[in-house]
């Protein structure tokens, strides 16, 4: 098996999702039609994406107990937390993986980060806002670089070891890496491709962005443009598991079997490869994300471009269980199950919805109605995920360059009708508007409670690179309904208790919505 070859993966650009930074004649128009939208959006009334993003900085000490703002030269598609390194009296240091999408002059990277995450209560409010766009954070540095045969579109840890990525690029291959083992490289043009720690084979055309890992047992989900859903087990490669959370990373067993010695894995050469368990067929587009059930390693779902939610059970065969016509009303992007509890099922599409499904209502025939429709996008659902912290609460992020926190548990209850502003979506409590472009990717921290990972491809708006932001939500820990009123529009001055502390400050956007 031949390894990936960059040449035809730089021929076919990710389709949806990112992109490579544009040329500079390509920016230079890109640019001008981008002042050409605010002079139309001032005569509109309408604040400019950097008026939005002033306002919101000056809120950024009373929304966030924590935040910290990453600039990157290139932009990555996805972004996932690592394993928890060291727990300290102040912060915690953890591992983080992101990519960098370049432009060719330079090899595309797999990341391999380490970051400090402040711990509630210990950063000072006059503090937190007090960061450079244009700068790198202290608190997230680089710890190894990976050359990755062609653009990273998607990573995603394994949670039996999450030293195990498996990482999607423009190819009909998943590419498994043991982050830990694998050498540090210098990306310098010319330099050869790290080696794979494993190959996963099956799929017959490009598998750009549906990826999953499965929670319960080391098996691998994929999607792509062949229609199909492709499910791997990298049990028979599996030598020994790192099971002491106490070992280091590097200390402990690789789940992937090494190199003999003389292979070694830092040369651009075919690394050993797998093939699938089973191949599922029932798409008539592009999947675009799949997950699995929580409970279970044999069921899983998926969605894509035909506007179909279909949920599979590998016990069974090969085709549908379950296939959800018109799940929305547009091509789906992107899908969770929830871990609380697996009858529940998000979808977010490019009709700018995110639909929540329980599968105890969904029949084989395809008929099947989503219990809520929630509403609070302006473009197109990139991402949703489930909140590792409280069971009805998840995030959506879009093109519209706003992560949104909800809450369903709090859709058509008294108490939030009272509380939220009268434009506030139902059920939502809480926006994230620090990127100034569409958020492609987040994470959510399962060691840092209410703890944010998020990234921005600012090609649209900076002509290049991308924003990657750490933020602990501050409604868990400092505020209830009672301290924090509901922010909305017009621009005015309110006074605010957070933790006992009076703070005056300009409630300028509709950011935070209930508690």
């Amino acid at each position: 098996m031949e390894s990936p070859q960059p040449q035809q993966q730089q021929q076919q650009g990710p389709k949806k999702r990112g992109r490579k930074p544009k040329p500079k004649e390509e920016k230079e128009q890109q640019q001008q039609q981008s002042a050409s939208k605010m002079k139309e959006g001032k005569k509109a009334h309408q604040p400019s994406v950097d008026e939005k993003y002033t306002q919101w900085k000056s809120l950024v000490p009373v929304l966030y107990d924590w935040l910290a703002n990453h600039n990157l030269v290139w932009p990555s598609l996805s972004c996932r937390w690592g394993p928890q390194l060291e727990q300290a009296t102040y912060k915690n240091r953890q591992r983080l993986y992101l990519s960098e999408q370049t432009d060719g002059s330079v090899p595309n990277t797999l990341v391999i980060a380490n970051c400090e995450v402040v711990k509630p209560r210990v950063a000072a409010a006059e503090h937190i806002s007090q960061f450079n766009e244009e700068a790198r954070s202290p608190f997230v540095k680089k710890y190894k670089t990976i050359i990755h045969p062609g653009e990273v579109n998607r990573i995603r840890e394994l949670p039996q070891s999450s030293r195990i990525v498996a990482t999607h690029t423009d190819s009909p291959d998943v590419l498994i890496w043991d982050v830990e083992a694998q050498p540090n490289r210098h990306a310098v043009l010319g330099a050869t491709h790290s080696r794979p720690d494993l190959i996963l084979t099956g799929h017959q055309d490009n598998a750009e962005f549906a990826l999953a890992m499965c929670p319960t047992e080391p098996y691998v989900l994929s999607g792509g443009k062949d229609k199909s859903v492709v499910l791997w087990s990298i049990q028979d490669h599996i030598t020994t598991m790192a099971t002491d959370p106490t070992k280091s990373p590097g200390s402990g067993g690789s789940i992937i079997k090494q190199n003999k010695p003389g292979e070694g894995n830092d040369k651009a050469a075919d690394g050993p490869s797998l093939g699938p368990r089973g191949v599922f067929c029932g798409h008539e587009d592009t999947v675009e994300d799949v997950t699995f059930c929580p409970s279970s390693a044999q069921e899983f779902c998926s969605v894509g471009d035909d506007s179909c939610l279909i949920l599979w059970d590998a016990r069974v065969g090969t085709g549908p269980t379950v296939k959800v016509e018109k799940a929305h009303n547009a091509d789906l992007h992107c899908v969770d199950w929830n871990p609380h509890d697996d009858n529940l099922i998000l979808t977010g599409s490019a009709d700018h919805t995110v639909r929540m499904f329980d599968r105890r209502n969904l029949t084989s025939n395809g008929i099947g109605s989503p219990i809520y429709k929630f509403e609070g996008h302006k473009a197109a659902v990139l991402c949703v995920q489930w909140s590792p912290d409280k069971s009805s609460v998840f995030g959506s992020s879009a093109e519209d360059g706003l992560l949104n926190i909800w809450d369903y548990d709090k859709v058509g209850k008294k108490v939030e009708r009272a509380s939220r502003s009268p434009s506030a979506p139902a059920g939502l409590f809480f926006q994230h508007a620090g990127h100034r472009d569409k958020v492609v990717d987040f994470h959510w921290n399962a060691s840092d409670p209410w703890t944010v990972v998020s990234v921005s491809d600012d090609c649209d708006t900076t002509g290049g690179g991308g924003t990657l932001q750490v933020y602990l939500l501050v409604s868990h820990v400092n505020c209830s309904l009672s301290e924090m009123q509901c922010f909305s529009f017009p621009l005015k001055v309110k006074t605010v208790q957070v933790s006992s502390v009076i703070v005056k400050i300009d409630i300028s956007m509709g950011h935070r919505y209930g508690a």
